[in-house]
């Protein structure tokens, strides 16, 4: 598998590298962001493949329906991934020198790219498959992002994610994680994902703050299993999680401090702590830090 995954990552820099041989752009930053893209992409993938994959080992390609599990909390994250990916891909390429256009496009390209081969890899391993949810989800996430580009020339509608951690990590480790770091990947009942929607760019009212933006959540609860019947069994009624609240949109704090921008571009892909109000089939609730 390394040898076939390798040669797709080639096919990607060079179909990347050959996109912009013709523009006018500095070569040097350019190059520089492909490099190191790609060393550190493969690096991923190789560990990803001897730490993921190798206890299991693979067999025949096959494909896998897990749509019903998580309460697609596993989707959304890998709409928020892509998504990210592709803000990411845009930054670099737009310091590169790409026109605009053309670095949204090849970022959002890139966004679900990135995730094939990992796809794939999951299609060979006997404990998962190739889910076709997952593309779906992975090509959505790039789609949003390019969308808003071509349609706006801005993000007005972004994702955002919020975590903590639970105590039911404890009751499945080896699917929720061990850890803060693993949980924060595997652990769904702490994860919510946001759409955090510029009202200010949507009304154009001047007198509206332009920092202060709409928070549509998403999430669920009691889930120390992929489904449904699985967590009943175990005594577990698993729920969804709604939520109405406010969030914060830092990309429009000006500042000519470089490690400050930096750490704002980061700070705008997760919702930090604010009033929201949730729904969900138990008892709707106040939170005025939620997260």
């Amino acid at each position: 598998m390394r040898l076939p995954v390798f040669l797709l990552l080639l096919f990607l820099l060079a179909s990347k590298a050959h996109a912009f041989q013709n523009d006018s752009i500095p070569d040097k930053r350019l190059n520089r962001v492909l490099t190191v893209g790609g060393v550190g992409y493969g690096a991923t993938l190789l560990g990803l493949s001897q730490v993921w994959y190798k206890d299991q080992g693979f067999v025949g390609f096959s494909f896998f329906n897990d749509n019903a599990e998580w309460k697609q909390m596993d989707k959304a994250g890998h709409f928020y991934s892509t998504y990210q990916f592709s803000r990411i891909g845009n930054g670099l390429l737009k310091w590169a020198g790409v026109d605009t256009k053309r670095a949204a496009f090849w970022a959002s390209v890139a966004g679900t790219g990135l995730l094939i081969p990992i796809e794939i890899l999951d299609g060979f391993s006997p404990d998962f498959g190739f889910s076709y949810g997952d593309m779906i989800a992975n090509t959505a996430g790039s789609a949003f992002y390019l969308g808003q580009d071509l349609l706006w020339n801005e993000q007005r509608i972004k994702p955002k994610l919020s975590f903590h951690q639970t105590s039911l990590a404890a009751q499945s480790p080896h699917l929720l994680g061990n850890g803060l770091a693993e949980e924060l990947i595997k652990d769904y009942n702490g994860q919510t994902y946001w759409l955090s929607v510029d009202i200010h760019a949507f009304a154009k009212q001047s007198n509206f703050p332009k920092w202060l933006n709409l928070a549509l959540g998403y999430g669920a609860q009691d889930m120390v299993r992929g489904r449904d019947f699985q967590n009943n069994q175990l005594g577990f009624d698993s729920y969804r999680q709604l939520y109405l609240g406010i969030d914060f949109d830092l990309s429009y704090i000006e500042t000519d401090k470089k490690w400050l921008k930096t750490l704002l571009f980061i700070l705008d892909g997760i919702h930090i702590p604010a009033p929201a109000f949730e729904f969900n089939s138990r008892k709707s609730k106040m939170h005025w830090f939620a997260y």
